[in-house]
C-alpha cells in the first residue's frame, strides 16, 4: 500500500507554522531548523521559498497586517476620517493583540512587505482625501503607528501582581486596589487604549480645524 504524499511545501504552509511557531513560544522559538522539523522536511528546502528566518519573520509579520480591515479606507465608505481612524485602529489593535510576539518586528515598520504598505497607503490617501497636507498625514501616520503597537507591547495590567501584600500602604496610599488588576486585564487595557484614542482623535480633530478651517476640500490626484 502506497504511502500517503506529504503535502507540497509552500511559502504558505512555512508562514503559518512560523506563525503558529511564533504565537506559542515567541520570536527567540524560530529557526530554519525548528521549522524544518515541524514540517517533516530537510532544512535546506526552506531556502527554496526564504533566505533566512529574518525573511519568514517578515512574512510572518505581514500576514498580521493583513488581516487588518481597511474597508472605511474606501472612497465609497461614509465614514469621516476620525470614524474611519478610529476603528482601523480597534481592528490594527485586535490583529496585533491576537499576535502579540510578533508585533516588535512590526514596530519597524513597512518595510518591503506589501499587506504593510497598503495599510500606510491606505492611512496616507485618506488622510489627504480629507484635506489634511501631505505632511501632516505622514505624522498621523507615524503617530498612529505609534500609539497602537505601543499598547501592544505590553499589558498595563498584567504589571501588577495579584498578591494584596505587595502593596503596603505605608508605601503606596494610591494602590490598594492595584492588586485586583490582573483579574481585569481585558477591561482595564481596552478601556485604556479608547481612551487615549479618542484623547488623540480629539486632539487632531482641533488640530484639523486649524489647518484645513474652512477651506474646501478638493480629492488628491490619485498617487498624491
Amino acid at each position: 500500500m502506497a504511502r500517503p504524499r506529504k503535502p507540497l511545501l509552500s511559502r504558505d504552509r512555512i508562514v503559518e507554522a512560523a506563525s503558529a511557531l511564533v504565537d506559542a513560544e515567541g520570536l527567540d522559538a524560530v529557526s530554519t531548523r525548528r521549522l524544518a522539523s515541524e514540517l517533516g522536511v530537510s532544512g535546506p528546502s526552506l531556502y527554496n521559498h526564504f533566505r533566512n528566518k529574518d525573511e519568514i519573520l517578515d512574512a510572518v509579520a505581514d500576514a498580521v497586517s493583513a488581516q487588518v480591515d481597511l474597508s472605511m479606507f474606501e472612497e465609497g465608505d461614509p465614514r469621516d476620517w476620525p470614524a474611519a481612524l478610529h476603528d482601523w485602529a480597534v481592528s490594527y489593535r485586535a490583529a496585533l493583540a491576537a499576535h502579540p510576539h510578533i508585533v516588535p518586528v512590526l514596530a519597524q515598520g513597512p518595510g518591503r512587505r506589501p499587506a504593510g504598505l497598503r495599510v500606510a497607503d491606505a492611512v496616507f490617501g485618506a488622510m489627504v482625501r480629507a484635506g489634511w497636507p501631505p505632511a501632516q498625514a505622514t505624522y498621523i501616520g507615524a503617530l498612529m503607528r505609534y500609539f497602537i503597537t505601543g499598547s501592544a507591547l505590553g499589558s498595563f495590567a498584567r504589571g501588577f501582581v495579584d498578591d494584596e501584600t505587595a502593596y503596603d500602604p505605608a508605601d503606596y496610599p494610591h494602590l490598594g486596589q492595584a492588586h485586583l488588576l490582573a483579574d481585569r486585564r481585558q477591561q482595564v487595557d481596552e478601556g485604556a487604549f479608547e481612551t487615549g484614542l479618542r484623547a488623540l482623535l480629539d486632539g487632531l480633530a482641533s488640530q484639523y480645524e486649524q489647518t484645513v478651517g474652512g477651506r474646501t476640500v478638493r480629492p488628491a490626484p490619485n498617487g498624491a
